[in-house]
């Protein structure tokens, strides 16, 4: 999952990684700056679903402009 738009990884990052906890999802953190944050979910894709709706209303700090997923494939 990519999320762009105006973030602080500061407060988002913790924020997601207690929601996904709650969620049940497991979840990598690649990539994390002011404008991007790139994290690998994986879980049932209801829950993912669910981790995606709540990533777009985020903690107050944030602006989520766009959601990118892609699909990978189990190794």
């Amino acid at each position: 999952m990519t999320i762009s738009g105006d973030l602080e990884p500061k407060t988002f990052l913790p924020w997601i990684r207690r929601h996904a906890a709650k969620l049940g999802l497991s979840q990598a953190i690649s990539h994390s700056g002011p404008d991007r944050i790139e994290l690998e979910l994986s879980g049932p894709e209801e829950l993912i679903d669910m981790m995606e709706m709540g990533c777009s209303l985020g903690p107050i700090e944030v602006w989520v402009e766009t959601i990118e997923r892609q699909t990978l494939e189990a190794a």
